[in-house]
């Protein structure tokens, strides 16, 4: 059953856009055609979800398998959630508007550790039980979460997921639909239903497996699989299409993936080592799949994505190819964080457009001893050359990434960062160029299962004497920003990632006495004083402690005498030291039922190679690195020969040129009245971009579209009148255009007229004079229509007043609201037992000089004339309510 969307989504709510859910792209299947009913659910904010492309692309196949939908949902803002729970209304998918109990399988994004707080929350406001174990009493959805973490270490996670989806999920998300299709039709129990799931390879059934005293995770039934294999698939770039937002999220572009995986073996990347092998995908495909998915989005910008997209061959080729085709549209491309070595000409010749984005690289480290031992590949000359490129090509600030805590780091290693920075800078100078600056983003190292450095552990005292070692370093740099991640943010990251399944009763506590938003720095003092509260009362100080001060160190001979000091921790009674000898390297951990396809010798072998500082080459382009990878369960690496770079057809050049003017006049009905002006402007770019329509640009260094909204409508307000300017480069049919342009637009944004409109005539909002609205105005239950009547005949009948007013600068003055008000009229009158209700429509002033008259003002000259509001200073409106808002028209000079 569908929630009482209208009266929960209000103007009120922050961004209420968010909810909406009938974005470009979405897919509405019917519900009562679908066997299976799943929902996608981010457990972040919409901005961040809707954005994701792991999120986009199982989205689309989901909703491409027959007899099957997929829903979405998201963790709704503060102030939503305290609504939901005022109002006892469950947390709904956003576009059914049903929910979530009312599907049959909800999946959760579990990609960073500290994400599981919101997870609970999302389950909690859905009214679903958090366990596994409460969940067996009732009807309720099959709980399962994939993503990074997921597959990495479940175990913390266990006691909330029915099952857990490891690794890529494009063949393995169908494959458990088909599973669950089959097993309602038979009315399977859960248990069988969840037995039946273990069997897939790639299906994680935590009950079906309990930890031993060894500290190892085992089966607990005899048909289930001792290990469970991390699923590996083909990037398909046609399903990274979809969902436009109406709203600016985190990454607001068509992103496309070029290559999965990344084989460059760096000590410290969970994801290169849970993502082998590398694969590329054929250059044409992700040419075809940008050009379709620009021009059915709509957006001004793409990003190639990829864990190392440098080491994409054909990032040249296929990045000039683009541009050139795109040429006349006005796009973008920018790229994640890169190779700094790899970067060259070729590169740097793709990005940008006529907006040059920012670049980012990430060195890690600050001497190239460190780099050897986190094996990097990169050296000092590699590393200034692409720095260099960069400055050579314009670039005048560059992003820069950093990590302290490194395994074998010792001070001179933190201060190299600072060294390094400084002699990039002296390195990149030139007459008449500014200096170079650096934005630094400087993390600590956090060790991560299935990386040759997970046995290490490194203490949040010297994390925060190494950022002041630092600070200190960089007050003698100038041109350098740094930011630092915190502390705090660390040490829980580490305490959750390789803890076992007793963490998640801490979890859950911790997510009881208030974290959640974890890792966002406006929440990080409640969710680190929740944090540490529910270790206490768990028992788990202790081995939050060696988080804290550091477990041990297998560079310790290395780094003696120098600082790191490791503080002993005195553990229970009958607790194995976590100080290791080279043979407890070989001890179970709790992730080693997880099939990654690397091979634990190996992580140890790499790591006693680290301890060597020797470097491992990159197994894509050089010799095989026996990682244990490749084979039938998981492939090969599949590098394609890049094509021929295109000669460049030249940039964007914004065709200024002046042809046609037309006026269109629209309406804002339904959800479109919760769009605010800003997201209006980006979908009526987005609109003309889908529609093919031969817009003018302006002239300058960021060229954009002219179009112009004659007046911003408030948040919430419906109008039948809205004006819009289009300044075309060619004339075009009237019928024709319009007919495009509401094609493209969403119903509830209704294309009334076209007219055509002399170029040198002004533009409607200089034009703009009055508007014309109805409001729908709420006053106490007592009062009769022939009181509306009195109080409209007195504001008639003033000829001023007066009412104060605070301008932008914060002064106040004093204002004459009646001589901004040409016509008042009382349209009709109701009521219920609490209030009374009146439609009045008027029309007022209208003017871009500020010279306006508000609905809301209205309410002012109510409560003056009716003797509420004598001192002419309140605003607080006591006896009067505005409950909508409509915009008749807006009238133009002639």
């Amino acid at each position: 059953m569908a929630i009482a969307f209208e009266q929960l989504i209000t103007s009120d709510i922050l961004k209420p856009a968010r909810y909406l859910g009938n974005e470009q792209l979405a897919v509405h299947k019917p519900w009562n055609q679908a066997v299976i009913r799943w929902v996608l659910t981010y457990p972040e904010v919409y901005e961040v979800g809707a954005s994701n492309l792991g999120h986009i692309i199982l989205y689309n196949i989901l909703n491409a398998q027959p007899r099957q939908l997929c829903d979405r949902a998201y963790l709704p803002g503060t102030d939503l959630a305290d609504k939901l729970r005022a109002t006892n209304t469950p947390l709904f998918a956003v576009e059914s508007k049903r929910e979530l109990k009312e599907f049959d399988i909800l999946g959760f994004s579990l990609s960073y550790e500290l994400g599981a707080t919101n997870i609970l929350e999302m389950l909690d406001l859905a009214g679903i039980p958090l366990t596994w174990q409460a969940r067996l009493q009732g009807d309720y959805p099959l709980i399962f979460a994939g993503g990074q973490t997921a597959t990495s270490n479940p175990e913390p996670y266990a006691d909330f997921f029915d099952f857990f989806a490891l690794g890529d999920g494009e063949e393995l998300l169908p494959e458990i639909g088909l599973v669950l299709e089959e097993g309602k039709q038979a009315g399977l129990s859960r248990e069988s239903l969840l037995l039946d799931l273990a069997q897939i390879p790639g299906v994680y059934v935590p009950q079906f497996y309990a930890p031993d005293k060894d500290g190892s995770v085992k089966p607990v039934l005899p048909d289930v699989p001792q290990r469970i294999l991390r699923r590996v698939a083909t990037p398909i770039p046609a399903y990274s299409i979809g969902l436009v937002p109406y709203v600016q999220t985190v990454h607001d572009r068509l992103t496309i993936e070029i290559r999965r995986g990344c084989t460059r073996g760096c000590r410290f990347c969970q994801p290169g080592m849970l993502t082998r092998p590398a694969r590329d995908v054929e250059p044409e495909q992700v040419v075809e799949a940008i050009e379709q998915g620009m021009r059915a989005t709509g957006y001004n910008e793409f990003s190639l994505l990829s864990l190392s997209c440098s080491d994409y061959l054909s990032l040249p080729s296929v990045g000039m190819e683009i541009k050139n085709r795109l040429r006349n549209e006005n796009i973008s491309l920018s790229l994640p964080s890169q190779r700094v070595d790899r970067f060259d000409e070729n590169i740097a010749n793709i990005l940008g457009g006529t907006r040059q984005g920012g670049i980012t690289f990430a060195p890690e480290a600050g001497t190239q001893r460190m780099r050897d031992i986190v094996n990097k590949g990169l050296t000092n000359e590699e590393l200034l050359r692409g720095v260099k490129t960069a400055w050579e090509q314009g670039w005048d600030k560059i992003k820069l990434y950093f990590m302290i805590g490194l395994p074998g780091e010792t001070d001179a290693d933190v201060l190299g960062i600072a060294e390094t920075v400084s002699w990039l800078q002296r390195e990149c100078r030139g007459k008449g160029r500014r200096p170079l600056n650096f934005n630094l983003t400087i993390s600590n190292f956090t060790p991560k299962p299935h990386t040759p450095f997970q046995w290490h552990s490194v203490s949040t005292a010297e994390f925060r004497r190494k950022q002041d070692l630092l600070r200190q370093a960089f007050r003698r740099i100038r041109g350098v920003k740094v930011n630092f991640t915190d502390v705090r943010i660390s040490a829980m990251e580490d305490f959750i990632g390789r803890g076992d399944r007793s963490l998640g009763k801490v979890l859950q506590r911790a997510w009881e006495l208030g974290a959640g938003m974890d890792s966002w720095y406006d929440s990080l003092d409640k969710a680190f004083a929740a944090w540490g509260e529910a270790i206490a009362e768990a028992g788990l100080d202790w081995k939050y402690r060696q988080v804290e001060n550091g477990e041990w160190n297998l560079f310790a001979d290395e780094e003696e005498g120098r600082g790191d000091k490791v503080d002993k921790v005195e553990l229970p009674p009958n607790t194995q030291s976590p100080i290791p000898s080279p043979q407890s390297l070989e001890n179970p951990l709790p992730w080693d039922h997880i099939d990654t396809g690397i091979d634990k010798k190996w992580l140890i072998e790499d790591l006693q190679r680290a301890l060597a500082a020797a470097v491992v080459p990159d197994c894509s382009f050089d010799g095989c690195s026996h990682c244990g990878v490749c084979g039938t369960d998981f492939g090969h690496n599949i590098v394609i020969e890049p094509p021929a770079i295109p000669e460049f057809a030249g940039e964007f050049v914004p065709n200024i040129n002046k042809a046609q003017r037309l006026r269109v006049w629209f309406g804002k009905q339904g959800d479109m009245a919760l769009l605010s002006h800003l997201d209006l402007m980006r979908l009526l770019d987005r609109v003309v971009r889908r529609a093919s329509l031969p817009v003018a640009y302006t002239n300058g260094f960021h060229p954009s579209p002219k179009i112009a909204v004659a007046s911003a409508l408030a948040l919430g307000a419906t109008s039948s009148g809205e004006i819009v300017d289009f300044e075309l480069t060619e004339p075009v049919d009237l019928a024709g255009f319009q007919q495009k342009l509401a094609q493209e637009l969403p119903p509830d944004i209704p294309v009334y007229r076209v007219a055509e409109v002399d170029l040198k005539a002004p533009a409607a909002n200089k034009l703009l004079e009055q508007a014309e609205y109805l409001i729908t105005i709420a006053a106490p239950s007592e009062v009769t229509p022939a009181q509306w009547q009195e109080w409209i005949a007195a504001i008639e009948q003033q000829t001023e007043i007066l009412c104060e007013q605070t301008t932008k600068s914060g002064k106040t003055q004093m204002i004459n609201l009646r001589s901004r008000l040409f016509e008042l009229e009382l349209i009709s009158t109701s009521s219920t037992e609490t209030e009374a209700i009146a439609v009045i429509r008027y029309v007022g002033s209208c003017r871009q000089d500020g010279f306006l008259l508000r609905p809301e003002q209205i309410l002012s000259m109510l409560e003056i004339v009716s003797g509420e509001n004598s001192d002419n200073l309140r605003t607080d409106f006591t006896k009067f309510h505005l409950l909508h808002i409509h915009r008749n028209q807006l009238i133009l000079a002639v």
